[in-house]
C-alpha cells in the first residue's frame, strides 16, 4: 500500500516548508511576489499537488495593469543595478547562491511536491540554482571583450559589452526554478534586471526564490525590482514578447509557444532565447555496453516521468543486440517504484495534471493505429495513494522512426524501440530524421562509431554525448539546440553574450583624422 502524505516522515508538514520559503498560509492568496495582496476582481488559480491533489494555495492572476508596474519598478531598478561594477554584483549572486544552500531541502520539498517529480530531482535542481550562483560569480570578472589592431596610425579599437535591461524570462513547469536560475543568475552579473513568468502550473517555487533574494536585496540596501515575478497565463507571456521595453525574451517550453514568441519578439526586432521540444535519441550500437547503457536508458525515459524537454523518447538498437536490449528493459520496467514523489523509495513520481494523462493514453493509442506495438506500461495506475489520476506506468513501444506519433514531443514516459541494421551513420540518419534537434547519445566502445557521431556529419542535435545518456546536463555547458527546439542557448560556456550589447570602440590619440580605407576627404582650404 502507497503511503499518504500525512504518513510520509521526510515531509510530515508541508506547511512546515511553506512558512520557512515565505509562504505563510495553508491556503494562501498570491500575485506576483511583490505587494498586490488578493483583491477581488483579479481571477484566482487554484494549485493543487499532483502527487496527492491536496489544494496547496490560491494565486492571483496578475492583470494587464499588474504587467505595467512590474515593467516600471524593473525600469527604475535597472539604473541603480547598471552602475554597479560587474564583480559587485556578483557578489549579490553569491549571496543569493549562499540563501538558496540554506533552503535548499525546503525549497525542493516543494519543487517536488508542486510539479511532482522526486525528491532527488528537486534537490538537484536547486542544487543546479546553486551551482550556476557559483558559476554567475566567477563569470562576473571575466565579461572580457577584444582588442583588434587599427589600419589607421595611432588608432586603438577593442570591443566591450553592456547589459541590455530587462530580460524576460518565460519558464516552464517541468524544471519551475533551475531554467529560470540559469538566465537570472547570468543577466544579473552581466547588468540585468529579470521580468519572471514562471508557468502557471507551478507558480509557488517561484514566490519562494523571490522570498529568499528580497532578503538578499534588503540586506544590500538594493532596489527588489532588480528580480520581478509576476504570475500569469499566456496574456502576460504575449505582452513580454510584444513589449519594446524588454530587449530579450528567453522562453522554455513547447515549440509551438516558441513560434509564437520568436515571431512577436522577432516582429519588433527583438532578442530570442528559445528552448523548446525535444525529440531525443540514444543509440546502441553492437559495441554498446548493454548494462552501463540500461541506467541512462531508463533514467532518461522515465526520469520526471518522461517529462523533461531532454527525456530520451527513441532508443536505436542494431539488430544484432535488439532482442536482447528489449528483453533487459521488459524485466527492469515492472519492478520500478511509481508512487508520491517524496517518498524515498519512489523513482517514477506523477504526470503534472490529468491533461497531461490524456496526451500520454492518446499517443500511445494513435502510435498503435500507425502500427505500434505496445510492449508494456501505459496504464492509469488507481487506488490508495493513486487517487489523483496522474500516476501512470511508463510504456514502451516497438515503431518506426517515421510514425506521425514518434516523429512528435509527447510530454510522458514513453520509449520508442527502434531497430536499425549496418553501421553507424544509418543509425545516425534516423535520430536526425525528427523535427527537433536539441540532445543525442551514442554507446559504443568503438571509437570510430563515437567519433563518426560527433563529426560534421553526425548528429545534429545541440548536445551529443557519448556513454552517456540524453539528460543531466551539466550547467559549465552551454545547453540548448537546433532545428524545432529554437537554437537558443543558456547556462554555461559563453552563453552570457547573449544577455548583452557589444559594442565596437575606435580611439584615435593621434592629432590628425585619417579615415579608414584610405578614403581622402579634404574639405580645409
Amino acid at each position: 500500500m502507497k503511503q499518504t502524505i500525512d504518513e510520509l516522515p521526510l515531509i510530515q508538514d508541508i506547511n512546515n516548508v511553506l512558512k520557512q520559503l515565505g509562504i505563510k498560509d495553508t491556503n494562501p492568496s498570491y500575485s506576483t511576489g511583490l505587494t498586490w495582496g488578493g483583491q477581488a476582481d483579479r481571477k484566482t488559480r487554484a494549485i493543487h499537488s499532483p502527487a496527492d491533489g491536496n489544494l496547496i494555495a490560491t494565486v492571483n492572476m496578475a492583470t494587464a495593469e499588474d504587467y505595467e508596474e512590474v515593467v516600471t519598478i524593473a525600469q527604475e531598478a535597472f539604473k541603480v543595478w547598471r552602475k554597479m561594477p560587474a564583480p559587485k554584483r556578483g557578489e549579490i549572486v553569491r549571496q543569493i547562491g549562499d540563501k538558496l544552500r540554506q533552503h535548499k531541502e525546503a525549497l525542493g520539498k516543494l519543487v517536488s511536491y508542486e510539479m511532482g517529480k522526486i525528491l532527488q530531482e528537486g534537490l538537484g535542481e536547486v542544487q543546479e540554482m546553486i551551482d550556476i550562483c557559483d558559476f554567475a560569480v566567477g563569470l562576473s570578472r571575466q565579461l572580457h571583450g577584444l582588442t583588434m589592431h587599427s589600419e589607421r596610425p595611432q588608432h586603438r579599437m577593442y570591443e566591450q559589452y553592456h547589459p541590455l535591461g530587462i530580460v524576460g524570462v518565460i519558464s516552464a513547469f517541468n524544471f519551475p526554478v533551475a531554467v529560470w536560475s540559469w538566465n537570472a543568475m547570468l543577466g544579473a552579473v552581466c547588468g540585468d534586471v529579470m521580468i519572471w513568468k514562471p508557468s502557471e502550473k507551478t507558480p509557488l517555487t517561484a514566490i519562494a526564490c523571490q522570498h529568499i533574494i528580497r532578503d538578499v536585496l534588503a540586506d544590500n540596501e538594493l532596489p527588489e525590482g532588480i528580480f520581478n515575478v509576476i504570475i500569469g497565463d499566456a496574456e502576460i507571456g504575449s505582452l513580454m514578447a510584444n513589449d519594446t521595453r524588454i530587449p530579450l525574451v528567453s522562453a522554455t517550453g513547447s515549440t509551438r509557444m516558441g513560434k509564437k514568441v520568436g515571431e512577436a519578439v522577432g516582429a519588433r526586432l527583438g532578442k530570442s532565447l528559445l528552448e523548446l521540444g525535444g525529440n531525443n535519441a540514444i543509440i546502441l550500437t553492437e559495441n554498446a555496453d548493454i548494462e552501463m547503457a540500461m541506467i541512462a536508458i531508463v533514467f532518461g525515459a522515465v526520469g520526471t516521468c518522461g517529462q523533461r524537454c531532454t527525456s530520451t523518447r527513441r532508443l536505436i538498437i542494431h539488430e544484432n543486440i535488439y532482442d536482447k536490449v528489449k528483453d533487459r528493459l521488459l524485466k527492469i520496467y515492472p519492478s520500478l517504484p511509481i508512487g508520491h514523489p517524496l517518498d524515498s523509495t519512489t523513482l517514477v513520481g506523477p504526470l503534472i495534471d490529468k491533461d497531461a494523462v490524456k496526451a500520454f493514453q492518446n499517443a500511445l493509442k494513435h502510435v498503435q493505429k500507425e502500427g505500434g506495438k505496445l510492449l508494456i506500461g501505459g496504464e492509469v495506475l488507481t487506488g490508495t495513494g493513486y487517487e489523483t489520476g496522474t500516476y501512470v506506468t511508463p510504456a514502451i513501444v516497438e515503431a518506426e522512426n517515421n510514425y506521425e506519433m514518434v516523429q512528435e514531443e509527447t510530454f510522458a514516459p514513453i520509449l520508442y524501440l527502434l531497430k536499425y541494421s549496418g553501421d553507424v551513420e544509418n543509425a545516425i540518419e534516423i535520430q536526425n530524421g525528427v523535427k527537433q534537434g536539441l540532445s543525442s547519445s551514442i554507446f559504443s566502445t568503438n571509437i570510430l562509431e563515437t567519433e563518426a557521431f560527433l563529426s560534421h556529419w553526425g548528429s545534429d542535435c545541440g548536445i551529443a554525448n557519448v556513454n552517456i545518456g540524453t539528460s543531466g546536463a551539466e550547467i559549465g555547458g552551454a545547453f540548448g539546440g537546433e532545428k524545432e527546439t529554437g537554437g537558443g542557448r543558456e547556462s554555461g560556456s559563453d552563453a552570457w553574450k547573449i544577455y548583452m550589447r557589444r559594442q565596437t570602440n575606435t580611439i584615435n590619440y593621434s592629432r590628425e583624422l585619417p579615415l579608414a580605407q584610405g578614403i581622402k576627404f579634404d574639405i580645409m582650404d
